[in-house]
């Protein structure tokens, strides 16, 4: 019988596990984490994001690239202490795809993103999640996420249309 041990990280931890900064930096706390297996994270979206300026004036919503984006992020915070290594300059993870992307309510300021995600599997090279954020316990998005994790300097995987999210690990 194996205890789970509840680990939580502030946001200069996550900054440790994460090279993003404002504005692209979209963890601000993770809840829990169960390595090689899970992890809850947490947005906070307030009006003040240089998106809302643009997305949309009117009618402010957390445009679906940037919550996919913070999916991605979470799932690289697991990634890397699950490997229990911190990034540094001379690593990048790269999103090379998604898949069953479904956006299910809009995210508005005010909101709290709640992320969950979870590892389906590790297989030559590639980190495949399984990925979903709430609002309010209603889902806004989901999605099953691939992701790989490379020197800098060495190219995308032959074949995949890869680019570096965000120009770092994710």
């Amino acid at each position: 019988m194996t205890t789970h041990e509840l680990k939580t990280l502030d946001i200069n931890q996550i900054k440790e596990y994460l090279p993003h900064r404002y504005p692209l930096l979209l963890v601000d706390r993770v809840l829990d984490v169960e390595l090689g297996k899970r992890i809850v994270a947490i947005k906070n979206v307030t009006i003040n994001e240089e998106f809302f300026n643009g997305h949309f004036p009117h009618k402010p919503v957390m445009p679906g690239v940037l919550m996919i984006e913070a999916m991605a992020q979470t799932a690289a915070i697991l990634s890397f202490m699950t490997m229990g290594v911190k990034p540094d300059e001379n690593s990048v993870v790269y999103f090379v795809g998604i898949d069953n992307a479904r956006f299910k309510r809009p995210v508005e300021p005010g909101d709290q993103l709640r992320m969950e995600v979870e590892i389906v599997r590790v297989s030559r090279g590639i980190w495949k999640y399984k990925a979903v954020a709430t609002v309010d316990g209603k889902v806004a998005v989901e999605g099953d996420l691939m992701c790989t994790i490379r020197g800098a300097a060495e190219a995308p995987m032959k074949g995949a249309e890869a680019a570096p999210a965000a120009a770092t690990p994710e």
